[in-house]
């Protein structure tokens, strides 16, 4: 596991192609734009005349694919790609994606973002089946499902499949004559269709890798929707109808890419909103706003422009620091901050600065960001973060599935301000996050996810409902 200054992780990345004479090539580089939503490993896996290869490893994408031998040697029309980020499973090889099977009647290849809350459920059923696992990734569930559907039809068999795993998924599957992607029926996590200029179709968790790749943005994948691409060009499907629009809200607010676009909405714009929401609802006399780089960048901009106040660089992200490969305690993540970020005296210096920042999980960062602030002689500051506390775990795709790692738990905004030793704390509110996200839709909390603030969940949560529920009764001091 790798250092990060926010404890906060993104499952994974997913980018695919079909019918490009540089299917490996052109993944790389959409890999590369997605690279933000996994650093433990990465893998591409190519169709050449149905015949499948794949290359993967753990690490940056650059780490993995060093010689140029490695893409050359994939070599094939159609592609898919994965960076990791486990939320489920190990971190080993093992566990790196595409995963890859050969069956008798035609292989297979697997990428998956997002969790599965049913997945221990349905291992265990599968094992009793006769099934064998070869990783501890809650991925693999879906080809074993797949092969053990008693549908004649492949795609009957995927639809089976798809309506049978439960939770916040984005799939691509690569057949020996398609590409599949798939979608959970509340469309958690992001995924859409793009077209390049010689007619290869592209698929990604984000849009800005279609900028990357030269390929045009066509449409999102809608929920419980399944996409089949093949030689033919691009056909629509479903496998189910009940189907309940609930983006992943912490896409919108720190996840994605700042010049990604989901269902319609520009992320910086959706950022720069939220900081102009929170500075209509942040009530003490400061005198800069200083933005905590980058994800925060954004939000700090909208709250300048609506406060009037000046938006300075008062602290200054070191791009060059050095990868650790270190487990991830809290005294470590503490001297990682210095590592990762300084404060300028010269814009802070007898200020009373407003720090704005996306989110506050566990407070570590929080903590050391304002003391560094005091350090470098700013008068007062007042932390402002441009999203409601995250008081509740998450169950599709973000590694926060307990609430002993969430601050906002078991402590009142005061007594979180105390601990990171901010002169105010103010959080943006639930209203103010759905409405400066502003998705057109009817669905419930403006189309968004919002349980990890609320804990009202769009789904059941099947194998983790018990856990939850007892989590619920139990205290954690941060003190």
């Amino acid at each position: 596991m790798t250092y990060e200054v926010k404890s906060l992780n993104e499952e994974c990345g997913l980018f695919g192609i079909w019918n490009h004479p540089q299917a490996a090539q052109v993944t790389y580089f959409g890999l590369h734009s997605l690279q933000h939503r996994g650093q433990e490993g990465a893998g591409i896996l190519t169709n050449d005349r149905k015949i499948l290869k794949r290359y993967r490893d753990v690490g940056l994408l650059s780490e993995v694919f060093k010689n140029s031998d490695d893409l050359a040697k994939l070599t094939g029309t159609g592609a898919i790609g994965h960076v990791r980020y486990a939320t489920a499973g190990e971190a080993s090889v093992d566990n790196i994606q595409p995963f890859y099977f050969r069956f008798h009647d035609g292989d297979l290849g697997l990428a998956h973002n997002g969790n599965l809350t049913n997945a221990v459920s349905l291992r265990r059923e599968l094992e009793e089946k006769g099934a064998i696992f070869s990783s501890t990734s809650d991925t693999e569930i879906l080809a074993h499902l797949i092969r053990h559907s008693q549908q004649t039809d492949f795609m009957d068999k995927v639809k089976e499949a798809l309506a049978t795993v439960k939770g916040g998924f984005a799939y691509l599957l690569m057949a020996e004559d398609k590409l599949i992607a798939a979608l959970d029926p509340n469309g958690f996590r992001p995924l859409s269709i793009g077209r390049m200029k010689n007619g290869a179709w592209v698929v990604s968790s984000e849009t800005c890798a279609f900028e990357v790749v030269g390929a045009q943005w066509v449409r999102d994948v809608k929920p419980g929707e399944l996409v089949i691409i093949d030689d033919e060009g691009i056909h629509y499907d479903s496998y189910t109808a009940d189907t309940q629009l609930a983006i992943c809200s912490m896409e919108y607010v720190y996840f994605a890419r700042p010049d990604s676009t989901i269902a319609g909405v520009n992320v910086h714009t959706a950022r720069k909103n939220m900081g102009k929401r929170l500075a209509q609802e942040f009530h003490q006399q400061a005198d800069i706003v200083v933005g905590v780089p980058n994800s925060s960048l954004s939000a700090a901009m909208g709250f300048a422009e609506e406060s009037g106040l000046p938006n300075e660089m008062g602290l200054i992200k070191n791009q060059y620091t050095q990868r650790t490969f270190i487990q991830p305690t809290q005294e470590l993540r503490e001297q990682g901050v210095r590592m990762k970020l300084s404060a300028v005296s010269g814009v802070v210096k007898g200020k009373r600065v407003v720090m704005i920042d996306d989110s506050i999980v566990r407070g570590t960062t929080s903590r050391r960001i304002v003391q560094l602030l005091r350090e470098a002689g700013a008068a007062e500051v007042h932390v402002a973060i441009a999203s409601p506390p995250l008081a509740y775990p998450c169950f599709y795709g973000i590694d926060i599935q307990d609430r002993k790692e969430l601050i906002s738990a078991n402590h009142s905004v005061e007594e979180v301000r105390q601990i990171i030793g901010a002169d105010s704390l103010t959080y943006l509110s639930k209203e103010g996050l759905i409405d400066s996200v502003g998705l057109e839709t009817n669905a419930p909390n403006g189309g968004l996810c919002v349980a990890y603030f609320d804990g009202d969940y769009p789904t059941p949560l099947y194998d983790y409902e018990e856990r939850y529920l007892e989590s619920l009764k139990e205290k954690t001091s941060f003190f």
